[in-house]
């Protein structure tokens, strides 16, 4: 897959810009978008677990250490189930929004060696949409904090939103209603300064769709594009995209990621469509993405949810998609 040199090209290809054009997504911004990420050699692609799966049990083992399920339980489970790696969600860590002890980061880090399990990310709670500055600075400094930590776990990513946080329902209201290129503005400012903050350490800023300011493809081009730094790249969240056909957004984005969050339904909830893990994972595997496909399940109101039924399901279900995606020699 041949990938430009500059900064600032049109679209990869031009089977993606015609997917743009079909699919209505295509924009000015997105014309001059940032580049694809340079990729090599067939699609490689392993299995992970974002730890947000077990996120009643971590919240109960944070109340009380003789309930739930800790982060290192998290590994043994994903050890156990034959996951390839494991994503830890920043706030299940002890002492967040703090950064943990060394001593715990060690140990976390070598506990995931021991098993086998890659570390395939970290995230953090952030609101770059909000009218006061504070908020803003404050996320920035959570992510410059994480993206430390990160290194010392040896995770690629810090996952940052890029939509808003409680105790707003919106990025209009978080905005005080201003335009959302002010918005936007405001995100590319902070996600700009996270970024070379990544730079530093080797960490990249995946900024994560979550159906608020980025609910479709274009929209998650156009902040990244505004954004222009190569330490700021995509995490797709498949359950995020809500447009009429989400495998179009996620097609569009795909070349531009470097995590991902793989929900069970295209719209993170029990009345949308499951995902076809298939034709996902043929966009996933056209786009050159080598790397971790994070699995995240969601409760979504289920008075039987079980995450480790869920996320064994998951897992055979992106394994057969990935057997039958495979790449002849």
């Amino acid at each position: 897959m041949n990938q430009p040199t500059t900064r600032r090209h049109f679209l990869g290809s031009t089977t993606l810009l015609g997917l743009a054009v079909a699919s209505g997504l295509a924009s000015s911004s997105t014309q001059a978008a940032v580049a694809p990420v340079p990729r090599v050699g067939r699609s490689r692609l392993r299995t992970s677990l974002n730890a947000y799966s077990f996120l009643e049990q971590l919240n109960a083992n944070a109340k009380d250490k003789s309930k739930g399920i800790d982060l290192f339980g998290v590994c043994d489970f994903c050890a156990r189930t034959g996951f390839d790696g494991v994503d830890l969600t920043g706030y299940f860590f002890p002492g967040y929004p703090q950064a943990p002890e060394d001593s715990y980061l060690v140990a976390l880090k070598r506990h995931a060696f021991n098993l086998g399990l890659g570390i395939s990310g970290t995230g953090v709670r952030n609101d770059f949409t909000a009218a006061d500055p504070k908020v803003r600075a404050e996320g920035v400094q959570r992510l410059k904090t994480w993206i430390e930590v990160a290194a010392k776990l040896g995770a690629p990513t810090v996952r940052a939103f890029a939509d808003s946080q409680a105790p707003f329902k919106t990025w209009h209201e978080a905005s005080n209603q201003a335009p959302r290129a002010v918005v936007e503005a405001y995100l590319a400012d902070a996600l700009r300064q996270c970024a070379e903050h990544g730079k530093r350490f080797g960490v990249i800023v995946a900024v994560q769709n979550h159906g608020d300011f980025i609910s479709s493809g274009r929209e998650h081009l156009d902040l990244l594009n505004r954004v222009d730094h190569e330490w700021c790249a995509a995490l797709v969240d498949t359950g995020k995209y809500l447009t009429a056909d989400p495998y179009e957004d996620i097609a569009l984005v795909a070349p531009y990621a470097v995590n991902w969050q793989i929900k069970e339904t295209t719209r993170s909830d029990l009345a949308s469509p499951r995902i076809d893990m298939e034709r996902l994972v043929r966009i996933i595997r056209q786009s050159g993405y080598s790397g971790y496909l994070p699995i995240e399940t969601l409760a979504m109101r289920r008075p039987d949810y079980d995450t480790r039924v869920e996320a064994t399901q998951m897992l055979a279900q992106l394994r057969t998609a990935l057997a039958a995606t495979e790449p002849r020699m």
